[in-house]
């Protein structure tokens, strides 16, 4: 598992703020809000990722049955604070087998949700077609948030996109056909705003998700 941290557009190695650049540098795409290591999915490690976060930290809550928290991650330093944020969570898919959910919150520019979604970044904006109906919609803390189909992503998954509270959010899903749960209204909170409950949050093994 990586420990330093990489360019969230491409994963490549950053360098850290210094005599010659006061941000995190990327050779390839220059200044960058670093996307930190990834670790183990915990109510630990998740309450630092809130604590660090300018931008929501959504989660499907609760649950779908079945389903499990899988790991967390952010783009960021001390100094700007988590700029993007991705939360992975895994369970049984709509037609059967393992579905897996990352919800991905971000600043312009930022490109995390771009790379998990495996399309040309750094927003969604130029893969989606929005004088048309949203295909999906979710409830993000209460207020109906319509989300549209991104297009050019790979076929092993299905991407939306939509604007939450001033800032992408991005709904990404494996397999395709787990896209399915993208219709059924699905509620989303924001951690930031949790309560206690989140402790009983249950955790599953780490996504690979968050480590390509």
């Amino acid at each position: 598992m990586r420990g330093e941290p990489s360019c969230p557009k491409c994963g490549g190695r950053v360098r850290a703020p210094g005599l010659f650049a006061d941000t995190w540098q990327c050779d390839v795409h220059g200044s960058v809000h670093p996307l930190q290591p990834v670790i183990p999915p915990s109510v630990e490690a998740l309450s630092v990722v809130v604590a660090r976060a300018k931008v929501p930290v959504w989660m499907p809550w609760p649950l779908p049955v079945g389903w499990l928290f899988t790991g967390v991650a952010y783009a960021g330093d001390d100094r700007s604070g988590g700029r993007a944020t991705a939360v992975a969570c895994s369970g049984p898919g709509p037609l059967g087998g393992v579905g897996e959910l990352l919800l991905v919150a971000e600043e312009l520019g930022v490109g995390l949700g771009a790379r998990f979604a495996g399309i040309d970044g750094p927003d969604p904006g130029p893969h989606m077609t929005v004088d048309i109906s949203p295909q999906a919609k979710v409830l993000a803390t209460g207020r109906p948030t319509p989300l549209w189909h991104v297009n050019d992503a790979p076929e092993d998954r299905a991407v939306f996109a939509g604007e939450a509270r001033g800032l992408w959010l991005w709904a990404i899903v494996w397999p395709e056909s787990t896209g399915l749960l993208m219709y059924d209204d699905l509620i989303l909170t924001d951690l930031r705003e949790a309560g206690s409950e989140v402790e009983l949050l249950p955790c599953g093994a780490l996504s690979p998700r968050l480590l390509s």
